[in-house]
């Protein structure tokens, strides 16, 4: 798998017995997202679809909305004092015409694998500047019962996940629950990143008849990704944040969490699944 994974030595103990063997882990190395050569922002992540996660990226801040929008991405040579090249500086050149945003000193981020972009916009500029209201796109109906069976489609697709246990998941689906495009990350918002970036650069944006699919909690920087992707429905296995289910009040993002068995809570956008009587019968969400 290259550099998606790496071997370590560990101590093993198993019912009072030590013993060393080498263990397969999710490899973790920084990312270096740079716009017409200026750095923009620096991410942890797990190497692979690097490009599709510096122009997702680019995608979730409102820079690009097309695969015309980028004249070219490549990996900086020279990234290191000694002229070799890492792979882990990627620069990418907007097309002309595309403005670039305001790069500053107070403007770069630093983003980690757990917490993703730091001080993030208000929810009425994600609002205003998505390309694609999601309110504004053709209906999207979702059965009751599909949101429940997705994470076990999620999980039967990680390859790496198996190896490692360390590496979160984001998937697109159908609105029939049809798995369409899976990417594995250190980083839950890298994984959605390199989707969304995917996305564009095959010319597929906006996602409006498609479901996302994130591992553990959704947080705010997810819903945001979402609603700049233009994708109706975001489901979580765990908790969304507070702000997350704000965000998607706002824009209209139907938003699902708890997934649990044949169990979920519906947080916003109750609209796009059929909740007629019976459908869904049970006990209070938990």
């Amino acid at each position: 798998m290259g550099r998606v994974t790496e071997r370590r030595r560990v101590v093993r103990i198993r019912d009072g017995v030590r013993s060393t063997r080498p263990d397969t882990l999710v490899a973790e190395e920084p990312l270096e997202i740079r716009l017409g050569g200026k750095p923009l922002a620096i991410t942890m992540r797990t190497p692979g679809d690097d490009f599709a996660l510096a122009v997702g990226f680019l995608v979730s801040e409102g820079v690009v909305s097309r695969a015309e929008d980028v004249a070219n991405i490549a990996y900086c040579a020279g990234a290191t004092q000694d002229g070799s090249n890492t792979y882990n500086v990627v620069d990418v050149q907007l097309a002309p015409g595309v403005p670039l945003p305001d790069i500053t000193l107070e403007r770069n981020v630093y983003t980690t694998s757990s917490c993703g972009l730091c001080g993030k916009a208000s929810l009425d500029a994600v609002r205003t500047t998505t390309r694609w209201p999601i309110a504004d796109t053709p209906p999207v109906r979702v059965a009751p019962e599909l949101p429940a069976a997705l994470p076990d489609r999620l999980r039967a697709a990680q390859r790496v996940f198996d190896r490692t246990g360390g590496l979160h998941a984001a998937g697109l689906f159908s609105p029939e629950g049809e798995p369409l495009d899976l990417r594995e990350d250190v980083g839950r918002h890298n994984a959605v990143d390199k989707l969304i970036g995917r996305a564009l650069l095959s010319g597929r944006l906006p996602l409006s008849q498609h479901v996302l699919l994130v591992s553990g909690r959704a947080s705010f920087e997810l819903a945001q990704k979402a609603v700049m992707a233009g994708i109706p429905v975001l489901a979580a296995v765990s908790a969304p944040s507070s702000l997350a289910v704000d965000l998607a009040a706002e824009t209209g993002l139907t938003l699902v969490g708890f997934l649990r068995g044949d169990s979920m809570n519906v947080y916003a956008g109750e609209q796009r699944l059929d909740l007629r009587a019976g459908a869904m019968a049970g006990g209070p969400a938990r």
